[in-house]
């Protein structure tokens, strides 16, 4: 299983910083394919993420997983290949956020409240997903780590412990409440 790169180790700092390339299907097989999903959506569940970009576990194409509740609070997982965003409303919104490359900072960014990415599903078919929210936030920062970018280069107030009890680890929960 493939670990996550982290921004403060040096070569896997640089790797992260740059913009990756388009995902060609031609290069894999379905089998392939279904197996980097699967393994970039147990990495991301491990480490309490909700969303994990390719480039963070060491992939140099566009691609990223994500699994944000659906406006019914069941979990929905995405796996998109060559993402865009196409639109984005022109109201925003300032939200903490953390990075499972850069562990243990938190800061408040600003993000386009709503947008429609679009992309490629597993088998290479054009999707089309209007997003708002928390998963409207998702997709631009995981897009943005597919363009060699990073949410610190977006706050101003970088944090070592988070604001917002939704960005608290279940481990600190645990620790917190003494069970």
């Amino acid at each position: 299983m493939n670990e996550i790169l982290l921004i403060d180790d040096k070569k896997s700092g640089k790797f992260l910083r740059q913009k990756t390339v388009k995902f060609d299907f031609g290069k894999y097989s379905k089998k392939e394919i279904q197996a980097l999903i699967k393994s970039m959506r147990e990495i991301m569940k491990q480490a309490n993420g909700v969303g994990l970009s390719a480039n963070q576990i060491g992939f140099f194409f566009r691609m990223f997983v994500a699994q944000v509740p659906d406006q019914n609070g069941r979990p929905k997982f995405y796996a998109v290949f060559n993402p865009e965003i196409v639109k984005v409303s022109k109201e925003m919104e300032m939200l903490e956020e953390g990075c499972l490359s850069v562990p243990g900072l938190f800061g408040q960014v600003e993000r386009h409240y709503r947008l429609t990415l679009t992309g490629q599903d597993s088998n290479g078919r054009k999707i089309k997903i209007k997003a708002w929210d928390l998963l409207a936030r998702v997709f631009q920062h995981e897009t943005d780590h597919l363009d060699g970018k990073l949410f610190i280069d977006r706050t101003k107030n970088v944090q070592k412990s988070p604001s917002s009890e939704r960005l608290v680890t279940r481990e600190e929960k645990i620790k917190r409440e003494g069970k």
